[in-house]
């Protein structure tokens, strides 16, 4: 079945909100876990906004399931992902000025340039993944790089105004995968995935891991992680194997 990757950003949000030491993402990565994520995701900005090197670095050391690291291909976060060896390296566009990642990586014409950051890690035994939007070109490129996995950015269908633009954005994923796996890549999806919108995927084949972050925080603030990623991870749960 497809597993479900908890990103634990916004808990270090909340915390950086006041400079304090709690909530402390670490813990609630363990929660998240034992209630049914079988990934962690955190992203480490260039500007430190929520997650911090700290975490990171203790977050390898105790989380028992898998670490997933979202970075800009940045010499500094090449340096510090080669020091710290998470299982998964996901790269991803980043602006100081955005509230959160706003569209895909741009691959297509920097193939060589990804390859070469990505060779490094492939060598250290870190895994690769490119948040990419559902462009077949991009996805192409994506192969061409040579990333194990692609993460479709999912984004435009969840922010869709409207039923038919979000039928319209639904099925550019959906083609998004298809291809993707026809090339031989791995697939994940994340962004603006929720409770509600999930379940256009309930029938659908072909995805490894759903990355999910924001809506477990908002609802884990009302109702407690265990509550909250365990409801999720039984949605994910109930879905097409992948394979």
């Amino acid at each position: 079945m497809p597993i479900l990757a908890v990103n634990v950003d916004h808990i270090a949000t909340l915390r950086q909100a006041r400079l304090a030491q709690e909530p402390d993402p670490v813990t609630a990565a363990h929660m998240a876990e034992i209630a049914g994520a079988r990934a962690i995701i955190v992203h480490l900005r260039e500007d430190r906004r929520h997650i911090q090197d700290r975490d990171v670095a203790l977050l390898r050391q105790l989380i028992k399931t898998r670490l997933h690291l979202e970075m800009a291909a940045t010499k500094e976060m090449h340096r510090l992902a080669l020091g710290i060896k998470p299982d998964m390296v996901c790269l991803v566009p980043e602006k100081r000025q955005e509230l959160t990642t706003e569209g895909g990586l741009a691959v297509a014409g920097r193939e060589k340039e990804i390859a070469s950051f990505l060779e490094p890690l492939h060598a250290a035994g870190i895994g690769s993944s490119l948040f990419i939007d559902p462009d077949p070109a991009q996805i192409e490129a994506a192969k061409a790089a040579g990333t194990h996995y692609i993460e479709i950015h999912t984004g435009a269908y969840a922010d869709a105004p409207t039923p038919q633009a979000r039928q319209a954005e639904l099925a550019k994923v959906l083609a998004g995968i298809r291809l993707g796996r026809e090339l031989g890549l791995k697939v994940n999806l994340g962004h603006g995935l929720n409770y509600d919108n999930i379940w256009a995927f309930a029938k659908v084949e072909g995805v490894s891991e759903y990355s999910i972050g924001h809506s477990i925080i908002s609802r884990a603030v009302l109702t407690g992680m265990n509550e909250a990623v365990s409801r999720m991870a039984a949605i994910v749960g109930s879905f097409p194997d992948p394979a």
